[in-house]
């Protein structure tokens, strides 16, 4: 029985493990027959943004915190002390506020997150050079053939590495170790917080059976009813089942289901997984239903996610937008560019051609815009070179993204968002952020 201790990152070998480290006597000990033969992980930060912000502030670190905006906003995330009342991630604000009336809230700060993911992720790749992040928070990682680099197994050197982290950067990460990723991300959620969870080869198939039918990742909630109205309760019963008939009823999924209820996961990780999507979206404080002022919310939505797009260097041909109603239905629209774009006027005057298909009365609590099909910009926007007129407007908005480089944000704005400023607008309750460790490939 393999053996390591998460505090002294002692290791060895014993019939039995001990309880306790025998160097330091601490009881974190991670033990597993296979412990130092697997190299497959799934690296998730605990509570992310409430871990950075009481690492920022020290007296927040006895005190619920939840993450988020306003009353119509939703919880981006909260600590461990807030989740014992019962708030979870993308729960309504109000919701949070009436389980956990005591929680300091704090509205998200996407750019001081984003620049300790990047610190993060430097450690993982001096581990190894196959990391593929999965979101500003998670990663895989495949430590296959490191061991002679790190003098180390791959389990000694993830527990250094979680270890560096928290002293470091001051978070903490959960880490799944195993044989494939489907694995390794079940693994990370076992022992959380500051968890280190191993699940071997050999105990694949009999780990599984006990476990819902949703462990499995895409089985969503209207996905399990189906299963469940078909008698499907536990993995364990899709390991008995005839993988043709899954493949009959459910086609492609079916197949994926029989694969990975036995535990079978072929996919790599790959380091080269492509940024699918750049969005901007906010949830207002009121329902809003006319024109005037779902246009304006969508320009203020265009010019972040313009600046994000600019930020990045990248262009994308596919405008999307996206509105919830006051009764939490989803409206998703798209419309495909002759050139990619990453100008405000564009993407607004794009959304615009969306949105007023779904302008009929009906109140909505949230838009977006979203770009996908991205790829690197190489110098000017290509849409500059279409016509005369809307060269114009790209040279004028070049001239206020200097203006604003130079002088602030709101040094220089559109006339339709200076008439509805502030101090008249309904304003965001939350703003969602899109970023570079977002829309990657699973």
């Amino acid at each position: 029985m393999a053996w390591l201790c998460r505090d002294c990152l002692n290791s060895g070998a014993a019939i039995a493990a001990p309880r306790r480290c025998p160097s330091c006597g601490s009881p974190r000990l991670r033990s597993h027959d296979e412990l130092f033969a697997l190299s497959v992980a799934h690296v998730d930060c605990d509570a992310f943004y409430a871990s950075v912000e009481k690492r920022d502030d020290p007296s927040l670190r006895d005190k619920p915190l939840i993450i988020g905006g306003g009353q119509r906003g939703v919880v981006s995330t909260c600590c461990y002390i807030a989740r014992q009342s019962g708030v979870r991630s993308a729960m309504p604000m109000f919701k949070a506020r009436e389980l956990c009336p005591d929680a300091v809230i704090i509205k998200p700060d996407m750019a001081k997150y984003v620049e300790v993911s990047r610190q993060i992720r430097t450690y993982m790749e001096a581990l190894t050079p196959l990391v593929e992040p999965i979101s500003i928070d998670e990663a895989f990682l495949d430590m296959t053939g490191t061991e002679r680099v790190h003098k180390a197994p791959p389990a000694l050197s993830l527990a250094r590495f979680a270890h560096t982290i928290e002293q470091e950067i001051g978070v903490t990460i959960s880490v799944g170790l195993s044989h494939n990723k489907f694995l390794a991300k079940v693994a990370s959620d076992l022992d959380k917080p500051r968890g280190f969870a191993v699940i071997g080869a050999a105990e694949t198939r009999e780990f599984l059976a006990p476990k819902p039918i949703n462990l499995i990742f895409g089985v969503g909630k209207v996905f399990c009813e189906t299963l469940k109205k078909d008698g499907y309760h536990t993995i364990g019963q899709l390991q008995q089942e005839d993988p043709n008939r899954l493949m009959r009823l459910y086609g492609e999924s079916g197949a994926r289901l029989a694969r990975l209820a036995q535990g079978q996961d072929a996919r790599r990780v790959s380091s080269d997984g492509e940024m699918k999507t750049v969005s901007s979206e906010t949830t207002f404080s009121r329902d809003l239903a006319s024109a005037d002022e779902l246009s304006t919310e969508l320009l203020k939505c265009s010019e972040r996610l313009s600046e994000r797009l600019k930020a990045k260097g990248l262009v994308g041909d596919t405008v999307t937008i996206k509105l919830k109603t006051a009764g939490f239905k989803l409206r998703t629209r798209a419309r495909h560019l002759m050139m990619p774009t990453q100008l405000a006027n564009v993407l607004y005057e794009t959304g615009m051609h969306l949105l007023a298909r779904e302008i009929d009365g009906t109140p909505f609590r949230l838009i977006g815009i979203g770009v996908s099909g991205l790829e690197s910009a190489g110098g000017p926007d290509p849409v500059d070179l279409l016509e005369p007129q809307v060269a114009r407007k790209a040279a004028a908005e070049r001239a206020m993204d200097k203006v604003r480089t130079r002088f602030g944000r709101t040094a220089v704005m559109r006339g339709k968002l200076y008439t509805n400023r502030p101090e008249t607008s309904s304003g965001p309750a939350s703003e969602e952020e899109a970023d570079d460790l977002e829309g990657k490939t699973r």
